[in-house]
């Protein structure tokens, strides 16, 4: 892409940045100290701060945190769903930085108790991904890797301004199978999607409850019905009578939460959509769609070229594979 941006790009403001951290969980509270041994739940967290020059500063990991290689050498304190407390804790650590939909609250609170301080992050766009990073430098007093957040900025607002004046290709992108599960217009990667210049087809698809009515088999339960009350809607299960009737022109599935391959593209055949017609069904690296924070270069690097193949409904790069 070569179009540049109209205007120069301004970071967040700094004072406005250490004044406030607002934190998911319904957590608020600042962060004035600066913090020199973290322990990250979160991977895309962990790559992120090594990748602005804080890696000398984590102290544990989780075991999925797996890039980049140096932090598979750290201490692991369990998995994102299930951290051992104890581990944690005897690490000792100023700081622990977890996310809210990959983390769980009880541990949280139990972190909280234990009197460790910690930083609960859920960025639900690519923007608020970039303003992230921006944070953590700011809260970490470290600016050596500012070009980097930078560039990710300004290939952002770039590639935005290129999204929002052309057409999308409209997208199917399953992140589970047996029941099939997508997600809707509420999440970073339907977000990222869009920036990449993809459509999401399910980005209006509320998940139902139960999950006979999410799947078209009973009536679902009113929209103020209290046993809906705190339930995630955002990850719809669907059937693929609904992805025939959405018409994607692609289809990509990622090789992470569910780990698919080019077998489960089978599923497809026999749908009378666009995507199968026309060969646009493509494994990519699952780390690409759904990690927030610097992991995003990768994604605006990789995802547009296969995503603009079939808009022009040209021959697309080789299947992406997993790759750092």
């Amino acid at each position: 892409m070569t179009e540049s941006p109209s205007e120069p790009l301004q970071p967040l403001d700094e004072a406005e940045l250490r004044a406030r951290h607002t934190h998911a969980y319904d957590y608020s509270h600042a962060i004035d100290f600066v913090p020199q041994r973290v322990v990250s739940l979160v991977p895309s967290l962990t790559e992120s701060l090594f990748e602005l020059n804080l890696g000398q500063r984590v102290v544990g990991v989780t075991d999925y945190c797996i890039y980049p290689e140096a932090a598979r050498a750290l201490p692991k304190v369990g998995g994102t769903k299930n951290p051992d407390i104890e581990k944690i804790k005897a690490l000792a650590p100023d700081l622990v930085m977890l996310n809210s939909e990959e983390n769980r609250r009880e541990d949280a609170d139990a972190l909280q108790a234990a009197g460790i301080p910690i930083w609960v992050t859920q960025p639900n766009s690519v923007r608020e991904a970039i303003e992230l990073l921006w944070e953590i430098m700011e809260v970490f007093e470290e600016a050596s890797m500012v070009h980097r957040v930078r560039l990710i900025e300004i290939t952002y607002e770039t590639m935005r301004r290129y999204a929002e004046q052309n057409p999308p290709v409209r997208a199917f992108v399953p992140i589970w199978r047996d029941p099939w599960m997508t997600f809707n217009a509420q999440t970073f990667a339907h977000d990222l999607l869009f920036t990449c210049g993809a459509l999401n087809v399910f980005a209006a698809r509320e998940r139902q409850f139960p999950l006979a009515a999410d799947l078209g088999k009973a009536e679902p339960l009113a929209a103020d019905d209290p046993r809906r009350a705190g339930r995630d809607t955002r990850y719809p299960r669907i059937t693929l009578e609904e992805v025939e009737a959405a018409q994607p022109e692609i289809i990509l599935l990622p090789t992470e939460p569910y780990a698919f391959s080019e077998a489960d593209a089978l599923a497809f055949d026999g749908l009378d959509v666009p995507a199968v017609r026309n060969g646009h069904i493509y494994i990519v690296e699952g780390s690409w769609i759904t990690w927030h924070g610097t992991r995003m270069a990768r994604a605006f690097r990789h995802l547009p070229p296969v995503i603009a193949a079939a808009r022009d409904n040209a021959e697309a790069p080789p299947l992406i594979l997993p790759q750092g």
